[in-house]
């Protein structure tokens, strides 16, 4: 079974659809992923309207963009996927400037990547739990025989201790952790999801 061989997380990726500084920008990013070999590559903060996809990069080399903006220009997340996965896509939900679901078929599996954006330190508790509740609820409804990737910017510090998340955060954090990485811990603690990123030094 072929397998993806790398997962890339973007943040700030601003530009309007509308606009060739932010296609070129989004070709330039296609060309950098596929200079790294980039299967997949999550982005978020994109600030491009509306919903859509299309394809970046020379031929031989494309990335296929799935995006989900707002109408004000806000926000946004997306995901690109290489070409020769593209055919493997089986379905995108997408469900608010905040979060976006692609499904794709790997040999005998399934696997479900989400991209999402969490309000920042500065919105509303409000706001915070709407957007929290919605994706546990997602990733909560995959079954259980199926694969899942939760890439995204999630606003929060995890902080260095691992205490009482053993299972979920392998303690390479660092500083003190705040409310909104309670947040992030408490999430993936209650999926039985692992933070990838504190299971290795940061250089």
């Amino acid at each position: 079974m072929s397998k993806l061989n790398r997962f890339k997380f973007w943040h700030h990726f601003h530009g309007d659809t509308e606009h060739n500084s932010s296609i070129h920008f989004a070709s330039t990013f296609s060309d950098i992923s596929s200079s790294q070999f980039m299967d997949v590559a999550c982005v978020q903060e994109t600030w491009w309207r509306g919903n859509g996809c299309r394809f970046f990069g020379a031929i031989g080399k494309q990335y296929k963009l799935f995006w989900m903006g707002s109408k004000a220009k806000t926000d946004g997340v997306g995901i690109f996927v290489a070409e020769k996965w593209v055919d493997s896509v089986v379905s995108v939900e997408r469900h608010s400037e905040r979060a976006l679901v692609l499904k794709m078929v790997l040999g005998d599996c399934l696997l479900n990547v989400f991209t999402a954006y969490a309000p920042h330190s500065g919105k509303p508790d409000e706001e915070k739990d709407k957007f929290w509740n919605e994706v546990f609820h997602l990733v909560s409804c995959i079954p259980k025989n199926e694969m899942v990737v939760f890439a995204g910017d999630m606003n929060g510090h995890v902080g260095s201790s691992n205490v009482g998340y053993d299972g979920t955060y392998g303690g390479f954090g660092y500083g003190a952790r705040n409310t909104d990485g309670s947040r992030i811990l408490e999430f993936a603690d209650g999926l039985n999801l692992v933070i990838r990123n504190t299971l290795f030094t940061k250089q």
